[in-house]
């Protein structure tokens, strides 16, 4: 017998997803038709309501919080839903940014004449309504309406059940913000139903979403690319890498591997993996182990590793976790090229650095490493839109067509052929 409880609970939120749909779409093209200084209004607009419901923001977001503990929610979850003074800043300098930078909207490229005597070029444009299905994190929320704004796009928000009242307070000063530089106030909507229909509503919703960008734990971005009717921007994991190679400064060999695994354990660009040249293993390893030591890192290392260092012994599993936890997985390579074959074999495709003086070895590790951020001699912290000026961040994408790694304003618009014509016709 069908569970009519559920079917009509699936309904309503099909129903309310639908409504916000629609309402979205509508609200696109006055989004796409709004200039520059009208959406750069909006945004500062924003940043200013931020500022004044900062208080409740907080309060909220402390309401959040005490709910996660007494669910048990994982510490790198609640690091990622927390909010504070500091983060609530970075969200208002995030918005500042977004307006100051240059609107890609009605830019013209690859203007020429062919033949014919018709001139030829590309409009960027907005994709149209973009729908962010996210966890913990209530700063997406933030960001996302930024990017799609200015982007020209309308966004439709479905954050997690555990940062529901941070992203509803948040919602209010987005909407006041859009409502003071007169532009609708569906142009983002927070999807205000915890129920997770909401989620598989969304993913089927093609007549309304143009583009779904899923942000979250594996679990959820692989569902929702298996699912969804509607394209995915995504990246599954954050399986980075640093290599030691035996050219490198070893000073700055230390500083970089410890402030890509420690400066944040909860994050998809934090370090999973070290590698290490065999030739300096003995001489940065032990510097190492102690580094991580006074941070509570625990390692895991191959056997080379652990007759240098005290650390677990890594199975075969460990080389493709993303942890996000202080543990770290380290192995001991031959040279560059077992490092990149290792690479190429575990990573998830996120972000990889080399540390080396050597300019041929950080030319081949940029030219081989196929992954949608690779450094030299740089942590792979700094794999993230705001590091890379785009103000922001809607997500990473390790997909290889369209938008890759960080997604700004760029990977938020289209291009369409644009024909200038002076009556010609074709024979």
């Amino acid at each position: 017998m069908p569970d009519t409880q559920h079917s009509n609970q699936t309904q309503t939120t099909a129903e309310l997803l639908a409504t916000l749909g629609g309402a979205a779409r509508r609200a696109a093209r006055a989004v796409a038709a709004a200039d520059s200084g009208q959406k750069n209004s909006a945004l500062l607009a924003i940043a200013g309501q931020l500022q004044t419901h900062r208080a409740a923001i907080l309060a909220a977001n402390a309401e959040d919080m005490a709910n996660g503990r007494a669910k048990q929610l994982e510490a790198a979850l609640l690091d990622r839903l927390e909010l504070d003074d500091s983060r609530i800043d970075a969200m208002i300098e995030g918005l500042e940014q977004v307006a100051a930078l240059p609107d890609p909207v009605g830019a013209i490229t690859d203007l020429h004449y062919r033949p014919s005597g018709i001139q030829l070029g590309k409009m960027r444009v907005p994709l149209g309504v973009i729908g962010i299905i996210y966890e913990s994190r209530p700063n997406v929320t933030i960001d996302a309406a930024s990017l799609c704004l200015k982007s020209g796009n309308a966004a439709i928000l479905r954050g997690g059940s555990e940062a529901i009242h941070s992203n509803r307070a948040i919602a209010v000063a987005i909407g006041e913000g859009l409502k003071a530089a007169g532009l609708p106030t569906s142009a983002v909507q927070v999807v205000e139903t915890t129920d997770r229909d909401a989620v598989a509503a969304m993913i089927a919703m093609p007549e309304f979403i143009d583009v779904i960008v899923p942000r979250g734990g594996k679990g959820l971005i692989e569902r929702i690319a298996n699912d969804a009717r509607v394209p995915v921007i995504k990246h599954l994991d954050g399986n980075c890498h640093v290599y030691i190679d035996d050219q490198a400064d070893l000073n700055m060999a230390y500083d970089i591997a410890i402030n890509a695994k420690t400066h944040r354990y909860g994050v998809c660009n934090a370090m999973e993996s070290l590698l290490v040249a065999s030739a300096v293993a003995e001489k940065i390893l032990p510097r190492l182990a102690g580094g991580y030591a006074n941070h509570g890192v625990e390692l895991r290392g191959c056997e080379k590793t652990c007759s240098i260092i005290d650390a677990l012994p890594a199975t075969h599993s460990d080389w493709s976790e993303e942890y996000l936890a202080p543990i770290l997985a380290i192995k001991i390579v031959a040279n560059i090229d077992e490092a990149i074959g290792h690479i190429s074999q575990f990573s998830s495709g996120h972000t990889e650095a080399i540390v080396t003086e050597n300019y041929a070895r950080a030319r081949q590790f940029m030219a081989e490493v196929d992954s949608s951020s690779v450094m030299v001699n740089a942590s792979t912290r700094f794999a993230d839109g705001f590091e890379y000026g785009l103000g922001a961040e809607i997500g990473i994408s390790t997909d290889k067509i369209h938008a890759r790694g960080p997604v700004g304003l760029e990977g938020l618009t289209s291009q369409k052929w644009i024909v200038l014509g002076s009556g010609q016709v074709r024979s």
